[in-house]
C-alpha cells in the first residue's frame, strides 16, 4: 500500500465512521461522500476498489441484522466447519497457516533478556502496522500511525530484548496476508508470551473463519470455560498480534461490534472488507 492508499483508507475510515454514527437516519451515497469531502462519483469507485462492493452493500455487511444472521446460522456449527471437506481456502486462511508457540519462561525471563527482535513498519488495508520478529516465528503486531508510540508500545512488551529494526522473512511472509496471493504465503508462526488460558483462547480464534463470526460466549464454551465469558474477554484484549488472531471476529450476543484495541471503525472496516471478501464470487 503506498501512500496514496493510506490516505483513501483514511477517508474510507472516516466514511465508515460517519455511516455507524449515523446509522439510523440511513445516510445517503451524497451524504457520505460530501462528508469525505469527494464527489459521489469518485467516492463510489474509491470505496469499491478498496472493499471490492459498493457503499451501499458494505453497509449491509456492518449492520447488527447481517452480525446477528452470521451468529445464528453458523454458531452451531462455527468450529466444526472448519475441518468439513469443501470449506474454501479463504475461509480456512488463520487455521491452514497460521500456528502459535508459547514462549518458555527461560525465552523471556527478565523482560525478554534473551531475546532478539526484528521489527519493521508497513501498511495495511486498515492503516499503518508495527510488526516484530524472533527467530522463532511473530511476536507483535499493531495498528499504529504514530511510529514512536508503536515503537514505544513494543518496547513495554518486551522491555529488555535487544530490538532493532530490520525486515527480516518471517515479517515478509506474514504481511502477504494482506494481499489475495495467497499462494505465496507459507505457514506463519507467532512466538508468543502468554498463560497457558491467554494461548488456549488465542488458538481458538484462528478456527473462526473469514467472513464469520462469534462471541466472547461461545469462545469460552470452545475452550470448555463455558463461565468464563469475562475472562476470555480480557484475554482477547491483551492479544499481541492484530489481524493474523483475529481477535476483530468476535462480538457481542446481541450482535453489536463491541470494542476493539486498535479502534472500533478499524473494527468495523475488517470486518465488512472480509465479509465483502468471503461473499466475492469464486473466478
Amino acid at each position: 500500500m503506498n501512500e496514496q492508499e493510506h490516505i483513501n483508507y483514511i477517508r474510507i475510515a472516516e466514511a465508515i465512521e460517519y455511516i455507524r454514527e449515523n446509522f439510523k437516519d440511513q445516510p445517503n451515497l451524497d451524504d457520505v461522500a460530501a462528508k469525505v469531502h469527494l464527489s459521489p462519483f469518485h467516492f463510489q469507485r474509491l470505496f469499491t476498489e478498496w472493499a471490492g462492493v459498493s457503499p451501499k452493500k458494505f453497509l449491509q455487511y456492518i449492520s447488527v441484522e447481517h452480525a446477528k444472521h452470521i451468529l445464528k446460522e453458523k454458531e452451531a456449527t462455527l468450529f466444526d466447519a472448519a475441518y468439513e471437506t469443501g470449506l474454501s481456502g479463504t475461509g480456512r486462511l488463520h487455521d491452514l497457516f497460521i500456528k502459535i508457540e508459547g514462549m518458555t519462561p527461560g525465552e523471556f525471563k527478565n523482560g525478554g533478556e534473551n531475546l532478539s527482535i526484528n521489527y519493521s513498519y508497513a501498511e495495511s488495508p486498515f492503516g499503518n502496522i508495527i510488526v516484530a520478529s524472533t527467530p522463532k516465528g511473530i511476536c507483535y503486531m499493531a495498528f499504529s500511525e504514530n511510529e514512536d508510540q508503536s515503537f514505544s508500545n513494543l518496547k513495554s512488551h518486551f522491555p529488555n530484548a535487544a530490538i532493532k529494526q530490520k525486515l527480516d522473512l518471517i515479517q515478509q511472509n506474514a504481511l502477504y496476508i494482506f494481499t489475495h496471493d495467497w499462494d505465496k504465503l507459507h505457514q506463519v508462526k507467532l512466538h508468543l508470551k502468554g498463560t497457558d488460558f491467554q494461548l488456549k483462547v488465542w488458538e481458538t480464534l484462528l478456527k473462526i473463519p473469514m467472513g464469520d463470526l462469534s462471541t466472547y460466549g461461545k469462545i469460552a464454551e470452545r475452550i470448555q470455560k463455558p463461565r468464563a465469558s469475562r475472562a476470555v474477554g480480557t484475554a482477547i484484549g491483551s492479544n499481541p498480534v492484530a489481524f493474523l488472531i483475529p481477535c476483530h471476529r468476535v462480538i457481542q450476543s446481541s450482535g453489536n461490534f463491541g470494542g476493539y484495541m486498535w479502534g472500533n471503525t478499524r473494527k468495523t472496516a475488517i470486518i465488512g472488507w472480509e465479509a465483502a471478501q468471503s461473499n466475492a464470487p469464486k473466478l
